[in-house]
């Protein structure tokens, strides 16, 4: 875990629902249980915050940070794929992106890494797919000043077989088996009652649930093979992260309030 997505997990896990924004003090001590000193998290806000995900804000304890639109908006998407907290809405129809020239290398691995993060899948060196379109396709596409088209359509053909085509669903299926397997003998011996123990375990199972992010589209039922092993590492994922709520949620809030500097005669 780096510390600059250990700052995205804690906002969007923690902070996003507690005002979203938090001193670099506060900050410290939330990475501190991750193993991050202070010099590597200030590191990780000033590159952050010259990406234009995070912005400075001025808090009643002092200079703060808050996520900026962008960063709401990304950390918004990301949360709704990775807690399933809506229903599936495919319609039926793809959101086809079509780029009108094939960007540079450096450009080109960035882009690909961008898209499959939105939930993109390649169908060719030009040709991304997705069930849903994403708010944020504008913005990426943007970044790397390339043009592309876009539109919506109905595949002449099985749904199931583009979709295969176009992820890698046999591999993804056996990574999240191993998810399970790996992270059920770490994390169901953690006790819930050691607040940073908590937190520090449910942060470490956000970020490794977090990488299927890059690989998983959220692909509506119909379209992945039977018995998926996503849905098992799913409810895994969030019967975790509720066993551990209590004692994490402690914790930040700890971390989060003032430090008052007592003065001596």
């Amino acid at each position: 875990m780096r510390a600059r997505s250990a700052l995205f997990d804690v906002y969007g896990g923690h902070l996003r629902e507690r005002g979203g924004a938090a001193t670099i003090a506060a900050l410290v001590r939330l990475l501190e249980p991750l193993g991050f000193a202070a010099p590597a998290v200030r590191t990780a806000v000033s590159r952050t915050v010259r990406q234009g995900w995070l912005q400075p804000s001025r808090l009643p304890d002092g200079p703060g940070y808050a996520m900026t639109p962008r960063g709401e908006r990304r950390l918004d998407e990301a949360a709704a794929r990775i807690y399933r907290t809506g229903p599936s809405t495919w319609d039926g129809r793809w959101h086809v992106v079509v780029l009108e020239e094939l960007p540079g290398r450096d450009s080109r691995d960035h882009l690909a890494s961008e898209l499959q993060l939105l939930g993109y899948g390649a169908l060719g060196p030009v040709t991304w797919i997705a069930p849903r379109p994403s708010p944020e396709l504008a913005d990426v596409l943007a970044a790397e000043e390339v043009a592309a088209r876009t539109f919506h359509g109905s595949h002449d053909g099985g749904d199931a077989e583009l979709a295969a085509k176009a992820w890698d669903l046999a591999e993804l299926g056996r990574d999240y088996a191993a998810f399970v397997a790996h992270w059920h003998e770490t994390v169901s011996v953690v006790d819930e009652t050691d607040d940073a123990a908590a937190f520090a375990a449910s942060q470490q199972l956000l970020h490794s649930w977090r990488k299927f992010l890059f690989r998983d589209p959220g692909l509506p039922a119909e379209l992945l093979p039977p018995d998926w092993p996503g849905h098992a590492a799913a409810t895994f994922f969030d019967e975790q992260t509720l066993r551990l709520a209590p004692g994490t949620s402690r914790f930040v809030d700890e971390c989060l309030r003032p430090v008052r500097n007592v003065s001596t005669a």
